[in-house]
């Protein structure tokens, strides 16, 4: 393990650029920005401010798509630091605390909200100790970015977080408050039927650590890397969902993570606890996302 970049603060949603760049977004109240890294990581620059972004996904036009916590909002950014807001709501009804996003293989936004205002969960930045005995509302949105249509596809969920198209065409979505990976059909540009479990990440279950899956991503191997936010590893599962290795990393805060170029076979990983992305060897290059 080596470090490709420090000083970050609280560090998510790593992005790989098509030049090998990266972005990430640093969520730190202080900073609350969008940053783009060289290919060696030697130089930075602060893409956008936003207020709190969270997830971070690209599409094939160009366009990063942002999971804006504070903003509660989906937005669409340029790299010369423009954005506008596509969406604040669903049927009437404000997001709460967007996470992380994936695009389907149609051009679909699928987003996460975890379902709880973060000024509840977090207020003055401070984890509510009650936390546990929350109301939470994890919810799963599809958006159509031409329209700007969005629908809600799943509810409920305690903390919805990361979010993937898996090698199987399907779509997994991570619940942290459980440890659990949910799996969702889809097929003919939709999900169907009801999310089912796949597989869970917890080591050790604790009612008092705050511990679970944050970001994920596929390999071209088949199986998934699982941030564990907490546990202080990224956790694979297989393609039967159980677990297949733990990857330890410097903190024990990792929250998300991306592969490298083609051929690299290493995987770059956002780390609060040290404010740091890591690099970790994995033997496996990434499954492609949808551009």
């Amino acid at each position: 393990m080596r470090k490709f970049a420090e000083q970050l603060g609280f560090p998510e949603a790593p992005v790989l650029l098509p030049d090998g760049g990266f972005l990430f977004v640093e969520m730190d109240p202080a900073k609350g920005c969008i940053t783009r890294f060289s290919k060696d990581g030697k130089t930075r620059s602060v893409v956008a401010k936003t207020g709190r972004p969270n997830g971070l996904a690209p599409d094939r036009n160009g366009y990063i798509w942002v999971a804006e916590t504070a903003m509660r909002a989906l937005l669409k950014l340029s790299l010369d630091g423009k954005f506008e807001v596509i969406a604040n709501s669903c049927d009437g009804e404000p997001f709460l605390f967007l996470n992380d996003l994936a695009l389907a293989p149609n051009g679909d936004i699928y987003l996460t909200d975890s379902g709880i205002a973060i000024d509840e969960l977090a207020p003055g930045g401070t984890l509510n100790p009650d936390y546990r005995k929350l109301r939470y509302d994890g919810r799963v949105f599809r958006i159509d970015p031409k329209t700007r249509g969005v629908e809600c596809i799943d509810r409920g969920m305690l903390f919805t977080n990361g979010i993937a198209f898996g090698p199987d065409g399907n779509l997994y979505v991570t619940e942290t408050l459980s440890g659990n990976i949910y799996r969702y059909q889809y097929g003919h540009g939709r999900v169907t039927g009801k999310r089912q479990l796949f597989g869970n990440v917890i080591e050790r279950f604790d009612p008092a650590e705050l511990k679970g899956p944050d970001g994920m991503k596929f390999g071209a191997d088949g199986n998934l890397y699982v941030a564990v936010f907490g546990q202080g590893n990224v956790t694979v599962l297989g393609r039967d969902g159980k677990v297949a290795r733990r990857i330890s990393t410097d903190g024990s805060m990792p929250t998300n993570l991306v592969f490298g170029p083609i051929g690299d076979r290493k995987i770059y990983v956002t780390e609060v606890e040290t404010g740091s992305v890591q690099i970790l060897d994995v033997g496996t290059d990434g499954f492609p996302l949808h551009l």
